[in-house]
């Protein structure tokens, strides 16, 4: 009986509040990633619900588009090349246009498990893709990076130095860029983390409460999160049905090449492939 249950909880359609990242006007959502697969281990539920979104969503006044910027080609093991094919691939599935995604291979940000990136380095990188497309949202990982990877721990800092750089809409500047928003990944206890499709489950549930939630217009600052911090506001949720869980695993496969056993058991397992949970910065 309850094995009937959980397949009729996660069976059921993907829930998605992105009431915080729809402002009513053009919207261009720009997915920061460190590594080739990131955006499949992740992000899958937030990149298939904002895909599924732009369907509902698009039209003259009320655009909203999807766009990748990965800062390496994860060539910690010599497979840089493979890789970034494996990217392009595994985007392919998850609904993000060869023209709307880039790769970066920079010997200043090599995939590199020790070592933090330099954060004026990120900032410089991803100016021109941020102005040059008129990005207004960036999302990426938090301040403790999901799996703790010094890698993806830099982009959240790397990303808030360059806002910290470009003028706010409030200051009444009337030159271009803007100062686009930022939303970081919510990182979990590990405990939560390897929830797996309860994660889904619980989610649904409190759906309607977080849903009732409005994003405030006061900042936090990246020192001021953390997994359990409960002054933090509530951001976009993203939560997959079985449908898209099958679509981001069909994502992770186009990563033959990082394909061991125990990302086998973090598919399986993982809360990020069913619900992923956003703060803005």
């Amino acid at each position: 009986l309850l094995l009937a249950a959980l397949v009729v909880q996660i069976s059921g359609p993907p829930i998605t509040n992105y009431s915080g990242l729809d402002t009513g006007e053009p919207t261009r959502i720009l997915l920061l990633t460190a590594h080739p697969d990131d955006e499949c281990m992740f992000f899958a539920p937030t990149l298939l619900g904002l895909a599924k979104s732009v369907h509902r969503v698009s039209g003259p006044d009320r655009l909203l588009e999807i766009f990748s910027l990965c800062l390496s080609v994860g060539n910690a093991d010599g497979l840089g090349t493979i890789r970034r094919d494996e990217l392009g691939r595994s985007l392919d599935v998850l609904g993000v246009p060869s023209s709307r995604r880039w790769v970066e291979d920079r010997s200043d940000l090599q995939d590199n498990f020790t070592a933090q990136w330099d954060y004026d380095t990120i900032a410089a990188v991803i100016r021109p893709y941020v102005v040059d497309n008129g990005i207004t949202t960036i999302l990426t990982f938090d301040a403790y990076g999901i799996s703790g990877h010094p890698n993806h721990v830099s982009l959240a800092y790397g990303a808030e130095r360059l806002l910290s750089a470009l003028p706010s809409p409030a200051s009444g500047s009337i030159s271009p860029p803007a100062r686009p928003r930022l939303f970081t990944l919510v990182s979990v206890p590990l405990l939560q983390k390897y929830t797996g499709p309860w994660a889904a489950i619980l989610s649904r549930a409190d759906f309607v409460a977080r849903a009732r939630s409005v994003l405030t217009q006061t900042p936090i600052s990246l020192a001021q999160k953390s997994a359990g911090d409960r002054g933090a506001r509530p951001g976009p949720t993203f939560v997959a049905g079985v449908r898209e869980y099958v679509t981001a695993l069909r994502a992770m496969m186009q990563h033959r090449s990082q394909l061991v056993w125990f990302r086998w058991l973090y598919v399986a397992f993982s809360r990020y492939m069913w619900v992923n949970d956003w703060v803005e910065i």
